[in-house]
């Protein structure tokens, strides 16, 4: 309990704040948070603890975010349903990937995964009959829990906290099972793993399509909540990078730290977003400058991210003491 104290601070008081904080510009940037930070999280278990760095993990979002879009515009079902359809559309995707990506390691995996998002994007934004094409899709809002047309956003925190939660907690469950270090020995070296009797391609398959699963499903929310879906954007490298981003500077293989990447993440797009309006080029060219400046440092100076940096620091501090 005391290892993962931080966590059950850091989602106590994501779960309290809507109760004390009535502001709607501070609730949105904590639902905003926790949507990003669960999807940093499930990219994780693929980058993280499979060791499988992907820049195309956009396309199972994008896939989610359609699906949960289209689900009430051309469907007429629940967005609810809709979430479980981009999810298992997701995992085929994440399986199929998966398998015919298997023997690719380093740069030749990373190409793969961006090459899926930009067919998808190409595909999307082409299917005008069926996706609207480049115009996007405005989600339509129909008010309801089981709709999701939530106007209170005290709601939607709750909602992606459920999220967020049962995202960490698969995190966890790879920390301390046995499948989870099998995995971690893949990580660090597959071939010996391999020889070992370790079922490397079968936990790499099933890693990535867990977190194709759970990516959909935060794509899905996000699409509900921001209430329009534009291809350029779901499937687009920057958002990959965004989850990539969050995961290694709060920490790879960690359960808590693409939630700490995510919060600095988003609260830095936000204070830029307002300072310079909407999304034009110089707010683009300056977070995209200090995404890359962050992620140099980063690199450099706390390889492990800042959770696995200050626990680090804290057992140095222990082993001293003693």
């Amino acid at each position: 309990m005391r290892r993962y104290l931080p966590a059950i601070v850091f989602f106590a008081i994501a779960g309290l704040a809507p109760l004390v904080v009535k502001n709607a510009f501070l609730l949105d940037g904590l639902v905003l948070i926790l949507v990003w930070g669960a999807a940093a999280a499930a990219w994780n278990i693929a980058g993280g603890y499979a060791g499988q760095i992907s820049l195309g993990h956009s396309a199972f979002f994008g896939l989610g975010a359609y699906a949960a879009a289209l689900s009430g515009t051309t469907w007429g079902i629940s967005p609810w349903i809709g979430l479980l359809i981009g999810a298992a559309i997701a995992i085929v995707t994440g399986v199929i990937i998966g398998f015919l990506s298997n023997r690719l390691r380093g740069p030749y995996f990373v190409i793969a995964t961006i090459a899926l998002s930009q067919v998808l994007l190409i595909a999307f934004s082409r299917l005008k009959a069926f996706t609207s094409g480049s115009e996007g899709i405005s989600v339509p809002f129909r008010p309801g829990f089981w709709s999701l047309g939530i106007a209170d956003k005290s709601i939607w925190v709750w909602i992606v906290l459920a999220l967020a939660v049962l995202v960490f907690l698969v995190q966890v469950y790879l920390e301390r099972s046995r499948r989870g270090f099998q995995l971690a020995a893949v990580r660090e070296d597959e071939d010996a793993a391999r020889s070992l009797g370790v079922p490397a391609r079968r936990l790499k398959v099933a890693a990535i399509a867990v977190s194709a699963a759970f990516t959909s499903v935060c794509g899905g929310f996000w699409a509900q909540y921001i209430g329009f879906v534009d291809p350029a954007y779901v499937f687009s490298v920057d958002v990959s990078v965004k989850f990539a981003l969050a995961a290694i500077i709060g920490g790879l293989g960690t359960a808590l730290g693409p939630f700490i990447g995510a919060a600095l993440v988003t609260t830095l797009e936000t204070s830029l977003r307002a300072q310079f309006g909407g999304v034009g080029a110089q707010f683009i060219g300056t977070y995209l400058i200090l995404y890359g400046i962050a992620l140099i440092v980063m690199v450099r100076f706390a390889p492990r991210g800042l959770v696995g940096s200050i626990s680090e620091w804290f057992q140095r501090k222990r082993g001293a003491l003693s």
